[in-house]
């Protein structure tokens, strides 16, 4: 659950200059620490989503005695009918290969190499090993043998049999490979005894790119620490942190910028650093307290934190361990080569003599990445088929506008203020990892197609605009907030709360009961409130309160939250016609993809889809009485 956060207009401008140690430690509330589900070793990102091939080469898996079961799709001719037009087996293989071919034959030929000096090695991975690896990582989250299972089914769509295959396996094998680069020392046990369990800093941070400005709020700071607060939210360049005065979370040893650590251990409550330059920023300290180790046995913990190392340590082997191999192994890149495709038909790569071939990549590409992509090609030709019915297309010129429009919205621009194409495609295939035409068809194609659905019925009227300008520039409530997923729980803190009205009993209480980790670790301190934010009982409970006053419990969704305001920030000093160009782009831009959305959700209700790789059945909600279906289909007469 998170509290509210008024929408802003976008711009990557500021967030580009938060520093390396600022985004270990997720400055702001509305970072959340979260559970890591599946801890793998790098092996994974070098090889793709998936790492190993589902289904080893025969000599190599029989020599090395460790062949898993293998991981099957339905052997269906046509995958899916979309409104009575089929999507082919051999159309989704395709589709799949483009998408996903050459990291899929990267994950290949990198099985083939841990296979083949597995092999040399005399090295083996039993079942009973898999099986006990399975069982140690779902003791590590505290749950069953099935439980884990079940959740990596239902949370990563990832089956029982592609987890052993896919991640086990290769994390045992590397293991086996890297085994004398694993050893734990001591000390670095009791750094990360430390690390994990050791006293932490309750602090506020101030991050300018000026060191002028750094020396100027150092000096009033120092002469004023009380001030601190509000000279982080007009000056800070870090605007998470900024949005609540500076609160970040409380600094550990060993985790982030070894200077930050130092300096904010060395403070005592109250005191004010002096100033810590970081990644070409100037940070400024305030010790808001001093928190205890944690009473935790070391003794209890050693195995776990000795797992953890070797974890980690297993991740930077495993780049060494790959450039070894690679470097001693003769590996042809045929997928990439026409004139080898044309001499080596069928065959994609070969490594050590051994070959890869189409058919595999083909295969495991379905494995892999079969369902997302079929889902892919059904949207899109449901899409087509909607544009064809009202007499649309999209133009290249339209495509082009919506590429623009994109890399406009993230502030991709050259020194003119002109958009970037060629930095934007660069941007995009860095940070989502997809070539310009993966891009450009799955991505540029389906929104230009949604919006000249949609784009006639848009408009922004004058009741968004005031909407938009109270919401961004108008006062807003500061709280501080304790959220409950219990109704008895919230009550009993409630109670509690109204028995003691204080701002640090409060804090006490948010410390203690929170769900919300952030609010938790920030002892309740969330963003002000403002309107129009999306969750009207929350702000209607807000600016319903005066400073000191404590709400009843406001039920958002399936959580429960108690307020204590704290008074109210002053409005901006503007017009609405100062900023109405503005608000309406961003205005418009919002509605514009609200309708694009319920337009598609109105598409595939009214389509009739029979998935025959998932064996499920779509039909539009007027074949049945209103009611909308989806159950198990059975192949028909032309599948096998």
């Amino acid at each position: 659950m998170s509290l509210p956060e008024t929408s802003r207009t976008h711009s990557r401008s500021e967030s580009a200059g938060i520093t390396a140690w600022a985004k270990k430690y997720q400055i702001g509330w509305l970072i959340a620490a979260a559970v890591v589900i599946l801890v793998v070793v790098e092996f994974r990102s070098v090889e793709g989503d998936r790492i190993a091939s589902a289904k080893a080469p025969a000599r190599a898996s029989q020599r090395a005695n460790q062949e898993l079961p293998r991981v099957e799709r339905p052997q269906h001719d046509v995958m899916a009918i979309v409104n009575g037009q089929d999507i082919s087996r051999k159309d989704l293989i395709d589709a799949c290969v483009r998408r996903h071919g050459e990291k899929v034959m990267e994950s290949l030929v990198n099985k083939r190499l841990i296979l083949n000096h597995c092999e040399k090695r005399g090295i083996a991975i039993t079942q009973q090993e898999i099986n006990a690896e399975i069982d140690r990582m779902a003791k590590r989250f505290k749950l069953g043998r099935e439980q884990w299972l079940e959740m990596l089914q239902k949370e990563r769509d990832i089956t029982a049999q592609e987890y052993a295959r896919d991640i086990v396996w290769p994390t045992l094998a590397l293991r086996k490979l890297a085994s004398a680069d694993l050893q734990v020392a001591p000390e670095e046990l009791q750094r990360a005894y430390e690390q994990e369990y050791g006293a932490m800093v309750r602090a506020r941070l101030i991050a300018v790119g000026d060191a002028d400005l750094a020396e100027k709020l150092h000096t009033q700071l120092t002469a004023d620490p009380d001030n601190f607060a509000r000279l982080a939210i007009e000056h800070s360049i870090d605007i998470n942190s900024a949005s609540v005065g500076g609160l970040i979370q409380p600094i550990r040893r060993h985790v982030g910028d070894s200077a930050i650590e130092k300096e904010a251990f060395r403070l005592q409550p109250g005191e004010i650093s002096s100033i810590i330059g970081v990644g070409g920023q100037f940070v400024i300290l305030k010790c808001e307290g001093h928190l205890a180790p944690r009473a935790v046995n070391r003794a209890d913990v050693e195995r776990q934190l000795d797992e953890k190392i070797r974890d980690e340590k297993l991740r930077e082997v495993a780049h060494t361990l790959f450039a070894q191999l690679q470097s001693s192994a003769t590996i042809q890149n045929v997928y990439n080569n026409p004139q080898l495709r044309e001499t080596m038909p069928g065959t994609v790569a070969t490594v050590n003599g051994d070959r890869v071939t189409m058919k595999e990549l083909g295969q495991e590409c379905l494995l892999r990445h079969g369902e997302e992509v079929l889902e892919t090609e059904i949207s899109q030709l449901m899409l087509e088929q909607t544009l064809k019915e009202n007499g649309l297309t999209v133009s290249e010129a339209e495509l082009q506008a919506e590429v623009e429009h994109a890399a406009e919205l993230a502030g991709v621009l050259d020194q003119a203020g002109q958009v970037d194409l060629k930095q934007w495609f660069k941007a995009v295939a860095t940070e989502q990892g997809i070539s310009k035409a993966q891009y450009m068809r799955d991505s540029v194609w389906p929104s230009a197609a949604l919006k000249k659905l949609t784009a006639k019925e848009v408009a922004v009227t004058a009741e968004d605009l005031q909407m938009g300008f109270e919401a961004n520039y108008g006062e807003r409530v500061r709280c501080r907030a304790i959220v409950s997923s219990d109704m008895r729980r919230a009550q009993e803190v409630w109670d509690k709360a109204r028995r003691n009205p204080s701002v640090e009993y409060f804090g006490d209480l948010a410390t203690e009961y929170s769900i919300e980790p952030t609010s938790k670790a920030l002892r309740g301190e969330v963003p002000p409130i403002g309107r129009y934010s999306g969750q009207p009982q929350l702000e209607q409970a807000a600016f319903g309160l005066e400073p000191g006053q404590l709400s009843g419990i406001v039920q958002v969704g399936d959580k429960f939250i108690i307020l204590r305001c704290e008074g109210r920030t002053e409005r901006i000093d503007l017009e609405q016609s100062d900023v109405r160009e503005i608000l309406e782009r961003d205005i418009y831009e919002k509605k514009i993809r609200l309708a694009m959305n319920e337009r598609f959700e109105a598409i595939r209700q009214q389509s009739r889809v029979d998935n025959y790789l998932l064996g499920t059945s779509d039909a539009p909600a007027k074949q049945h009485a209103g009611v909308r279906q989806d159950s198990a289909i059975r192949p028909t007469a032309g599948q096998r």
